[in-house]
């Protein structure tokens, strides 16, 4: 393993590709950090990774490659940003970046005849031992609610 000591250009590099890649809209994936939070994120983020760099045994450093060290960053940036954000609908975005969000417009690709629904509301339950997103939708022309549910990924 590449030696990630504070302010080496190995570590500098990762750390900013890293921050401009998830704070950044890229084609199919948006942010899902907050502004108000960047700040502190990226300074407790930082310090949480080179807790764990330094923490490794002589062995584990030995074995740990680029891969592992750049999961393992973006691991510590999701698990700090949760503690930061407000909000539960926030926590759901930064938990899962990838779904729907409020505001979003969504329609049936499989029937463009279907009236288009915005997000109005998410929220996570758990049944026994799955989780599951129950979502509020609005249809965008008649105003009518109408929701859906779905098992969230592990």
């Amino acid at each position: 393993m590449k030696e990630l000591e504070q302010g080496t250009i190995e570590s500098s590099e990762l750390v900013e590709e890293t921050f401009n890649f998830w704070f950044s809209d890229n084609e199919h994936i948006r942010s899902p950090f907050p502004d108000y939070i960047r700040a502190m994120l990226k300074d407790n983020a930082v310090k949480g990774f080179y807790n764990w760099v330094s923490d490794l045994d002589p062995k584990a450093k030995d074995e740990v490659n680029d891969e592992i060290i750049s999961e393992k960053f973006e691991e510590i940036i999701f698990e700090n940003a949760i503690k930061l954000v407000l909000t539960d609908d926030e926590k759901i975005t930064i938990q899962y970046p990838f779904l729907p969000r409020l505001n979003d417009v969504i329609s049936n690709p499989e029937d463009t005849s279907e009236e288009k629904s915005k997000v109005k509301d998410r929220t996570m339950y758990k049944d026994g031992d799955h989780s599951f997103l129950k979502v509020v939708m609005e249809k965008v022309n008649s105003k009518e609610l109408w929701e859906t549910q779905f098992p969230l990924p592990v």
